[in-house]
């Protein structure tokens, strides 16, 4: 099967940590690369960030093309949508010559730039959203910077995908919401390469560690996880420390607004001896880290799925997290972590005490993480849902010559 992956801004093959580089892009690399090895042909379309980046590259077996759409530089996605219809036109152009079998969109507007392509080659569209803009704003509120069309144009896509991925049953109630029809919804996790994500030695060390792994913006919570460690030193009498990885590299971090907010936190709560900004790390390196750490420390305000926290349960590591989006479906308090409430560091902060006094209850739980890692959100299981589902969509389309999508989600 010929397969276009189109992400927008979440270039598969960009440095994981940046404001705009994160899960979604572990996610697209991960699915292209897996498609691949299973014998499709799968081509990645995003659009040109950087003059220099070539028009194709091939890695991994499969082929990501830089298409030119608005300058060749960095701009925040929620700045994007102006450069939309010349994405669009171009994915049209490529694809009247050459169309794909199925076109899978990855964030929304990926979607709206696939809309005329799909629908002029009658190519089914498969729409993954990994956030959605009602959440956003209901979440941030002025402070959101989406586009104020973004929930209109997401009811469309709802409206006009042949199929809609959710990654949890919380996007599912939200998805039905925009007026997504019941027989269009498939939820199919995000998944992790249980064989690089493995249990395997931490480190000997005499304070214990919490480990923060995100992009390194507010929603993340990581100014919450700071303040929660203040109280466990100085209110709870522990000796521990936090590391803190994403973000903009290391040699970077003293320009980044909010990695200057986060040290100011952590000044401010008597912790900044006690708190390590690493910046941004490579994908290679952070089985490593998240190993070298006792809890993983996950406490986003909002979270669509989540990568870290399986991740985490991956290497055998518990988890402390918050109990929103994806993270209601992979953590199960008192088995494989604790969820406590968002923006909360004195929830939080009594969560991880408890936790960190208990040596063998964080054995346990990393124990159970793993077993639930490997049996829910291995990469093979996600892989396979997804291509059943792209089967069942283009199946009539290649024993009778037409599509008929909407029978093929059913």
């Amino acid at each position: 099967m010929r397969v276009a992956l189109v992400s927008e801004h979440a270039n598969p093959l960009a440095a994981l940590g940046r404001e705009d580089a994160g899960g979604q892009n572990v996610h697209v690399a991960a699915l292209a690369a897996g498609l691949t090895q299973d014998g499709h042909e799968v081509t990645v379309y995003t659009r040109r960030d950087n003059a220099g980046s070539p028009a194709r590259v091939r890695t991994d077996g499969y082929v990501v093309e830089h298409v030119p759409a608005g300058p060749p530089a960095e701009v925040a996605k929620d700045d994007l949508l102006p450069y939309i219809p010349e994405l669009s036109r171009r994915l049209q152009e490529s694809w009247l010559s050459d169309p794909p079998d199925l076109v899978h969109a990855h964030f929304w507007m990926s979607g709206l730039a696939s809309l005329a392509g799909v629908r002029e080659q009658g190519v089914p569209l498969v729409q993954s959203f990994h956030a959605l803009g009602s959440v956003k704003r209901r979440q941030q509120g002025d402070a959101d910077t989406s586009p104020p069309e973004r929930i209109q144009h997401e009811r469309r896509l709802c409206a006009e995908a042949d199929a809609v991925i959710a990654t949890c049953t919380d996007e599912v109630r939200e998805l039905r919401r925009l007026g997504l029809p019941g027989d269009r919804e498939t939820v199919i996790p995000c998944g992790v390469d249980t064989d690089l994500f493995r249990p395997g030695p931490g480190r000997l060390a005499d304070r214990l560690r919490l480990l923060v792994l995100g992009r390194m913006v507010p929603r993340k919570g990581i100014g919450n996880a700071i303040e929660a460690l203040g109280h466990l030193v100085h209110d709870e009498g522990l000796d521990v420390e936090m590391v803190i990885a994403g973000g903009p590299s290391h040699t970077d971090l003293d320009a980044d607004p909010e990695a200057r907010r986060l040290r100011k936190v952590a000044r401010r709560h008597r912790v900044a001896d006690r708190t390590t900004f690493l910046g941004s790390v490579d994908r290679d390196d952070v089985p490593g880290l998240i190993r070298s750490s006792d809890i993983v420390v996950a406490v986003p305000w909002y979270e669509p799925f989540g990568i870290v926290p399986v991740e985490a349960m991956a290497c055998g590591r518990p988890v402390v997290g918050t109990a929103v989006g994806g993270l209601l479906d992979t953590v199960v308090p008192g088995v494989t972590g604790d969820l406590v409430a968002p923006r909360d560091p004195v929830d939080l902060a009594r969560a991880l005490a408890a936790l960190l006094r208990d040596p063998e209850r964080r054995w346990r739980y990393g124990e159970a993480g793993r077993r639930r890692a490997v049996e829910r959100y291995d990469w093979h299981h996600v892989l396979a849902a997804t291509e059943d589902l792209y089967e069942r969509l283009t199946r009539p389309a290649r024993s009778t010559g037409s599509v008929d999508t909407k029978e093929a989600v059913r």
